[in-house]
């Protein structure tokens, strides 16, 4: 039951992260609040990957209610007749949608980053000429709308970095404790079965 209770806190911690991913990328598409720029295409090219809609929030989402469910006893011991069994299933269920969050968080890692070395696209001129000025000119130009558009953009995607960044340790040490538990169960049930059969036979 100790560690139904510690995936549980790991699954909320990862429900958290996941939410917050969701709504920072859902933020980038309304520059200082505008549906304009949206409707119009006018957003960054990364904006359109829901990296933090779909990777860090609806494949973190996964093995967050997925390890929250676990904490119930019956998930530990309703797999396999016997307790150890039932455990090791779950550690392996555990383990598997841990796996689908790194993937999910590292898609929107490595996506905020990319956005990040890019910067926002804006407009650079005021007839209204969309461009990257920070791409290859060093910020040689300046973003005339939407205002803002650098700290809007640069805040967001880097929360999001940080976010996914949280979100891959926490699944990778999930992963790494799963692993050595289950280790340490199947050591405990041949240690126990070796004991078993040193006992001498009733007639």
């Amino acid at each position: 039951m100790c560690y139904g209770r510690c995936i549980k806190y790991v699954g909320y911690k990862l429900l958290i992260l996941a939410v917050l991913c969701i709504v920072a990328n859902i933020l980038l598409y309304f520059p200082n609040g505008e549906i304009g720029y949206a409707s119009h295409n006018h957003l960054s090219r990364y904006v359109g990957c829901l990296h933090g809609i779909v990777g860090g929030g609806i494949l973190v989402l996964i093995p967050a209610f997925v390890l929250i469910g676990l904490e119930n006893e019956g998930c530990f011991h309703g797999c396999f007749p016997h307790e150890h069994y039932g455990r090791n299933c779950a550690l392996l269920a555990s383990v598997v949608v841990a796996a689908v969050g790194i993937l999910g968080a590292g898609y929107c890692f490595i996506i905020s980053a990319l956005a990040l070395a890019e910067r926002p696209y804006c407009y650079c001129t005021d007839d209204h000429s969309g461009c990257y000025p920070f791409l290859n000119t060093h910020g040689g130009y300046l973003c005339h709308e939407p205002r803002h558009i650098v700290t809007w953009n640069v805040t967001l995607f880097a929360i999001l970095l940080v976010l996914s960044g949280i979100e891959i340790i926490i699944c990778t040490i999930h992963i790494i404790r799963g692993c050595l538990g289950g280790a340490c169960a199947v050591c405990h049930v041949h240690k126990e079965v070796s004991v078993f059969k040193g006992y001498p036979k009733l007639s």
